[in-house]
């Protein structure tokens, strides 16, 4: 791996010696004496790298005063707003998790009952015990720090 600041950069028609790159170091103050020193005394001599370097200050300078609006409360929020709404949802769910889990069990018997040999059947079900004990793993976890889960009443 060669070293970015001793090569001079196949853009730079100016012949700095150093790769653009820096140039963004230098504006974050993130450079090293020694890189910083060789990017300042170059921008003094160089317009085309100063005019670049300004070009980068004034974008930087754009997006660090920019203000976003943002949005209410309300409009994050993803709960149910009424009865009718909570109660069709716990429903709906209700419904697809029974729905999964029965087509899951139609699935396995018909591979249980069908007359793929033993390996067949030990590589299917040897893989779907093994996803089904991570999300199990996953779920307790998860279950289990609920109640001091400081984030649970975060909205935003």
């Amino acid at each position: 791996m060669t070293d970015r600041t001793q090569h001079p950069t196949a853009s730079a028609p100016c012949g700095r010696r150093f790769a653009e790159e820096l140039l963004s170091g230098y504006l974050d103050g993130a450079l090293t004496q020694g890189d910083r020193q060789r990017v300042r005394l170059h921008l003094e001599d160089c317009p085309d790298c100063r005019a670049r370097f300004q070009e980068m200050t004034t974008l930087r300078e754009a997006t660090m005063t920019t203000r976003f609006a943002i949005p209410a409360d309300d409009q994050w929020d993803e709960t149910p707003r009424g009865a009718l709404s909570l109660w069709s949802r716990r429903l709906g769910w209700a419904l697809v998790v029974t729905w999964a889990a029965g087509l899951a069990c139609f699935l396995l018997w018909q591979i249980a009952a069908g007359p793929e040999s033993l390996l067949e059947k030990t590589v299917i079900f040897g893989g779907i015990l093994g996803v089904v004990l991570l999300f199990i793993s996953v779920l307790s976890d998860r279950l289990r720090a609920i109640p001091t889960d400081r984030y649970t009443q975060v909205h935003k």
